[in-house]
């Protein structure tokens, strides 16, 4: 059976073609998305988890040394490789953040696959982290579907790293065929994620066009002006057809984040001032809402952060709006506050005020938020997408047809916007907002495959 296989830099997701209708495929219960992250007691488990529990064995002579090493190490230090000590997606992300000192923690590998420079044993492990990431979804999409899947179509972004050129293109797609034909796929092609993306809107085309496909995601968006239409369809090459594009680590995410700084955390302590009139440190607060940096969250849930946080409060003059930091922080709710201002992101969309409220444990917090506050609070990420946008127009020196909108953080009325002001006076056309990208690579692999 054949799979399209979105590798996202944020989420995993596969569908496939039934009786010509693209189906989603469940990856966890009725999930259609996995988050692209991976834990582990140490960095060495991933190596040899792979081996021990899945049978996948290394290629090559420095990944054999990489498992060796990382049999090595792990008999040292006394620890045994358990069946349950590899996790990904949420439960991957909640296990790191019982306490970040404990745990080898890895999100969005994709991101780091098109870094030129990198070693033999980096580019192995990162091969490795890869390999198991795909063998998880590939194991999880069979038990969904009762059979084996053996073919799979991968999207891959047009550029993967900004600087490195078709050399670091190149890496990235070589890391990623090697670790899919690992992981126990035997028939591998790629795709382009922005053709993937347009594939069903290509189909509905009656001549050609200049597509400007914007795909904003959680932590990620693309912008690609592609030619589209007839003379394309079903056309396995469409390098030509590529004439412009750009894409950032801005998503929605970054609206929520944005949002949460400025409109909650003041009730946390932010921009309050101490008894000596200085101003509370600002980055205790970003840092435990930026659940788009990993580094940003290990310090701020790490054991010794609380003594900080509690030296901050005994300065503060507004001690009890600090100690909802601290709590912020004992109980890990970075994510429910950003959960809570994506709910005044979306309601927001359509009134002109949201009442959030915020469980604490020491009761609920209620805050109003406004359009106008909201606008505010998410103008520097919408001003990045939108430059993506005037870039991609710019690189391809052509005036786009239409906008072809789609991704999970598409529907947002202040996205959509800024979109269009960035385009011009152009027809919007939407995507499936979750799963355009998807869907094409199923079609795909239904034409190469069948």
């Amino acid at each position: 059976m054949a799979i399209g296989f979105d590798f996202g830099t944020a989420t995993c997701s596969v569908a496939h073609v039934v009786n010509n209708e693209v189906q989603a495929i469940p990856l966890n219960g009725d999930e259609l998305l996995i988050p692209s992250t991976l834990c582990a007691p140490n960095r060495e488990t991933v190596s040899e988890y792979l081996y021990r529990h899945w049978d996948i064995k290394p290629i090559g002579a420095v990944s054999e040394g990489l498992l060796r090493s990382s049999i090595n190490t792990n008999r040292y230090e006394g620890f045994d490789v358990l069946r349950d000590d590899l996790r990904f997606g949420k439960q991957a992300t909640d296990l790191y953040l019982e306490d970040p000192t404990d745990f080898y923690y890895v999100k969005s590998p994709k991101s780091f696959l098109g870094m030129l420079g990198l070693d033999e044993i980096r580019y192995a492990i990162f091969e490795d982290i890869v390999c198991a990431m795909m063998a998880n979804v590939k194991q999880r999409t069979e038990l969904s579907l009762q059979q084996e899947v053996d073919s799979a179509v991968i999207g891959r972004p047009v550029t993967f790293h900004n600087r490195g050129g078709e050399k670091s293109n190149q890496q990235a797609i070589n890391i990623l065929h090697k670790a899919a034909t690992r992981a126990g796929f035997k028939h591998i092609e790629f795709q382009f994620e922005p053709v993937a993306a347009g594939l069903e809107y290509e189909a509905s085309l009656t001549s050609d066009q200049n597509v400007l496909i914007v795909d904003i995601g959680g932590g990620t968006s693309d912008c690609s002006l592609i030619r589209m239409g007839p003379d394309w369809v079903g056309k396995h090459e469409r390098s030509e057809t590529l004439l412009g594009h750009t894409g950032s680590f801005t998503g929605g995410n970054d609206l929520d984040i944005h949002l949460a700084n400025k409109n909650f955390m003041s009730e946390f302590g932010k921009d309050t001032e101490t008894r000596s009139g200085l101003p509370v440190p600002n980055m205790p607060f970003w840092e435990s809402i930026a659940i788009n940096d990993v580094e940003a969250q290990r310090r701020f849930y790490a054991r010794n952060n609380i003594h900080e946080l509690k030296q901050i409060q005994q300065t503060a003059q507004q001690p009890d709006k600090l100690q909802r930091l601290i709590e912020v922080h004992e109980n890990t709710l970075g994510y429910s506050l950003v959960a809570e201002a994506e709910q005044a992101k979306i309601a927001l969309s359509s009134a002109d005020h949201y009442q959030a409220c915020i469980d604490l444990p020491s009761g609920p917090l209620d805050i109003p938020v406004t359009t106008e506050a909201m606008e505010r609070a998410v103008s520097t990420p919408v001003r990045r997408i939108k430059k993506l946008v005037e870039e991609t127009i710019a690189q391809a020196a052509v005036k786009p047809d239409v906008i072809y909108i789609t991704g999970g953080s598409s529907r947002s009325p202040v996205l959509r916007s800024a979109v269009q002001s960035a385009a011009g006076d152009i027809p919007m056309a939407n995507g499936d907002y979750f799963g355009s990208v998807t869907a094409g690579l199923a079609r795909w692999a239904e034409l190469c495959f069948r």
